[in-house]
């Protein structure tokens, strides 16, 4: 057995993927994992993230699957899974040995591998889906933008080329509190990843975002906030409250990062 050890993202589990090709490896007897736990008897094999292999690797998937089946992988490797690595490798595997056609990567969903991967992708395009809609940004004093999110998978990179289509004058920052990320778009240009301080976390802020919450709200941002909290009020009927239906189609979990639930 080998094992490929990598970091948790798409490089780190891409690099893998290029060296278990690369070097030859019996894919069958080929382990990558995102863990340090040691297996008996097995080769460990320390990866270290290169963009170039990544970059091949990526345009091959795109090359022999179709946009739509690589967009697929990427989403899987987005979720917060431990297993999601080997997964994608052994769906990438089973469309190469079986030369699938383009948009035909997970038919085979007898497959475990594919299976999962195919469910991770479901369950992370579906998270992308509710926060695109969920997502309040508020005004600060100097004019920008902010809002902070705290989603179950690592979606920052998905969702800021949505809003960077939708406000290309702004200057804005989506916040991921779980992941110290900040995706930061300067007005007119091009939006880019930035990672705070490494050891925080939920409920950590880091010295990025408290100096942000230490700039107020612009007072048309309150106004237009307490204006919005009276249309919520007033469309209300009380007769027809329905808590377990409003559950379903607005999960507990995103409520406290919109300001009409504080």
């Amino acid at each position: 057995m080998t094992v490929y050890r990598c970091e948790d993202s798409l490089e780190g589990i891409f690099t893998a993927i290029y060296l278990a090709y690369e070097e030859k490896r019996d894919h069958k007897d080929t382990r990558i994992s995102l863990n340090d736990e040691p297996m008996l008897f097995a080769e460990d094999i320390q990866v270290t993230p290169d963009w170039e292999k990544t970059r091949k690797v990526m345009n091959t998937l795109n090359r022999r699957f179709g946009e739509s089946d690589y967009l697929n992988l990427c989403r899987a490797l987005a979720a917060e899974d431990e297993d999601k690595a080997q997964a994608v490798y052994r769906t990438v595997v089973d469309g190469l040995e079986k030369k699938v056609k383009e948009g035909h990567l997970f038919d085979n969903l007898a497959d475990d591998n594919v299976n999962r991967a195919l469910a991770l992708s479901i369950n992370t395009r579906r998270e992308i889906h509710h926060l695109r809609g969920f997502v309040r940004f508020q005004e600060l004093e100097n004019g920008m933008l902010y809002s902070k999110i705290g989603p179950k998978n690592n979606i920052l990179t998905f969702l800021m080329p949505h809003f960077s289509d939708r406000l290309p004058i702004e200057n804005f920052v989506l916040y991921d509190e779980r992941r110290n990320l900040f995706g930061i778009h300067p007005a007119g240009k091009q939006w880019i990843l930035f990672c705070g301080e490494e050891g925080t976390g939920r409920g950590d802020s880091s010295g990025a975002e408290k100096r942000l919450g230490e700039i107020g709200l612009s007072e048309k941002e309150l106004q237009y906030q307490a204006l919005f909290r009276s249309f919520c009020h007033a469309i209300t009927i009380e007769g027809r409250r329905n808590a377990e239906l409003q559950r379903n189609m607005l999960p507990l979990r995103f409520r406290e990062y919109m300001f009409e639930f504080q």
